[in-house]
């Protein structure tokens, strides 16, 4: 019989986690059986449904499992994923993120499942809510990590993060498993989709086009972005283009700031303007292919995918120093600027557009690391590693 993992996830919007679970319920080996189920996204994000599609997998949709906090939903998510665990019986529970974290393992203990693994994919220890709220937070993940036999953190500063900084679990239980990916077609096919891409957005071959991708959410600091592509623009004697590739709650404070600026951008692939919205590209690949730059602006990350699969495609990155990016980027891949001096960003920006062709030359150095270190072939061996350690100490017991 094989061994059965529920892993449980927030909701199937686009991101990492869902290509990680995903991935690991594909291609894990045939002594593991893996049933996937998470919210549904939610309002300005992009369904990744696809993805489990295209894999052949099946995910169970708990429309209660929602991101915002509330007393009915949560209730309600708690009461369906216990059902679901009374029904599959699983082995082992693996949780993922926040919300799904809490529920999940609060229902998980209730049904007394023998093993129950989570992965911190980011943290809400800072930069996201209150001292009074972060203060809750902290305290919930404390009680819950002294009742899970094994967390995972995806980068080794964010280990330290969680077992020296913020206390919330313990060194001996905590496990650093980089994230893994699909990463080949981000090597494949590359000048055709370049050609497609600069096609849709009128982009001249001395344009060079600048790209951040992810959620429009505080967290993110797109203003950031803006203030330093808008700096670049003024300085440099380069033609520079700007991409803001994604959606969320703050488009339109992202669109007003830009209007008070008087700086000018479209919603339109036909637009022309400084800046262009794309919101959410399914085909990274191909929006990379046609990038020159990749930029990050946050206050607070995990380790942000969208700069493995930058460095996997070979471009250059401008990014804030927050959460795992000191661990994933490649010395010759990018500029690192400390998040608390906005300055650095953006004079990094205008250094990355002066000397383009340089520091892209260079960027092609860490292609092969990217490959390697992040596959998901990496990904599966590993967890199937970790899982079968945590089995093996269970039945000695």
């Amino acid at each position: 019989m094989p061994i059965k993992v529920l892993s449980i996830i927030n909701r199937f919007n686009i991101g990492g986690i869902v290509y990680n679970v995903a991935y690991l319920g594909k291609y894990m080996s045939s002594d593991f059986e893996t049933l996937i189920i998470g919210g549904a996204e939610e309002e300005g994000e992009e369904s990744a449904l696809h993805v489990t599609e295209s894999l052949g997998l099946n995910p169970i949709i708990v429309e209660e499992l929602q991101r915002s906090i509330g007393l009915r939903n949560d209730y309600a998510a708690y009461k369906r994923v216990k059902q679901i665990i009374k029904e599959y019986k699983p082995d082992i529970v693996h949780t993922h993120a926040s919300k799904a974290g809490a529920i999940g393992r609060l229902a998980a203990l209730n049904c007394k499942v023998p093993i129950i693994v989570h992965t911190f994919h980011g943290h809400v220890f800072h930069s996201y809510f209150g001292t009074l709220k972060t203060s809750f937070f902290k305290f919930i993940e404390k009680y819950l990590a002294k009742r899970t036999d094994a967390i995972i953190a995806i980068s080794n500063i964010q280990k330290k993060e969680l077992t020296e900084i913020f206390k919330v679990c313990k060194a001996e239980q905590t496990h650093v498993i980089n994230l893994g990916f699909d990463l080949e077609r981000f090597t494949q096919n590359m000048n055709q989709k370049r050609k497609e891409f600069r096609a849709k957005y009128n982009l001249k071959d001395d344009e060079i086009a600048i790209g951040i991708i992810g959620r429009l959410a505080p967290v993110k600091n797109h203003e950031l972005f803006i203030d330093a592509v808008a700096h670049t623009a003024q300085n440099t004697k380069r033609k520079i283009r700007a991409f803001i590739i994604g959606d969320g709650e703050t488009r339109q404070q992202l669109q007003n700031y830009l209007i008070g600026k008087k700086i000018p951008f479209t919603n339109e692939a036909s637009g022309n303007k400084l800046f262009c919205f794309t919101s959410w590209i399914k085909n990274a690949d191909w929006a990379l292919a046609g990038l020159d730059l990749v930029a990050l602006s946050s206050k607070n990350e995990g380790t942000p995918v969208s700069l493995i699969e930058a460095q996997a495609a070979g471009k250059f990155i401008v990014s804030t120093n927050v959460g795992g990016t000191a661990d994933i980027l490649h010395k010759d891949c990018g500029l690192l600027c400390d998040k608390d001096k906005p300055e650095e960003f953006i004079s990094g920006m205008l250094n990355a557009v002066d000397n383009f062709e340089s520091f892209s030359a260079k960027a092609k150095n860490g292609q092969h690391q990217a490959l390697t270190q992040f596959s998901y072939q990496r990904l599966t061996k590993d967890v199937e590693s970790l899982y079968n350690t945590l089995l093996k100490k269970k039945k000695m017991m």
